[in-house]
């Protein structure tokens, strides 16, 4: 598994005009899966994300979690972050997971955030989606589960 981690002070997904997913302070998390991708590492991955010291605490150092600033969680899946770019001009989505092993490990992600307690919003997988996010900072991370 793969995620894009940007720290933002507020996040929103739209489709269709209906705004499906919407947090204020917390991570927006663009989460892609391939083929070999396990329930025990959507797990280790959720953790290790919601457990990301990168909000700033009174002297300005980025020492805090999620849950220390009781911020929530904006998950929206995004296959392209399996995008091969290497040959030609367009990107090969060959290691990509389908729907069938992608859609329940998104949902184990997602679960797994809950776990922890933090709120959750999440866009709708497969759907064309408008994302709008303030960054924070800006603090943007790439976390893989390898």
């Amino acid at each position: 598994m793969r995620a894009v981690v940007q720290r933002v002070s507020c996040a929103s997904v739209v489709i269709a005009g209906e705004t499906v997913g919407a947090i204020s302070a917390g991570l927006v998390v663009l989460l892609g899966v391939t083929h070999d991708d396990t329930p025990s590492q959507a797990k280790w991955l959720a953790e290790k994300i919601a457990g990301l010291r990168i909000f700033n605490d009174a002297e300005g150092k980025m020492n805090r979690d999620l849950a220390d600033i009781n911020g929530a969680m904006l998950i929206v899946s995004q296959f392209t972050l399996y995008g091969d770019c290497k040959k030609g001009k367009r990107p090969s989505f060959i290691d990509a997971a389908p729907p069938p092993i992608a859609i329940p490990l998104y949902e184990a992600f997602i679960n797994g955030v809950k776990a922890l307690g933090i709120p959750t919003a999440t866009g709708r997988f497969g759907a064309d989606m408008k994302v709008e996010l303030v960054n924070d900072g800006p603090v943007t991370l790439i976390v893989d589960s390898r």
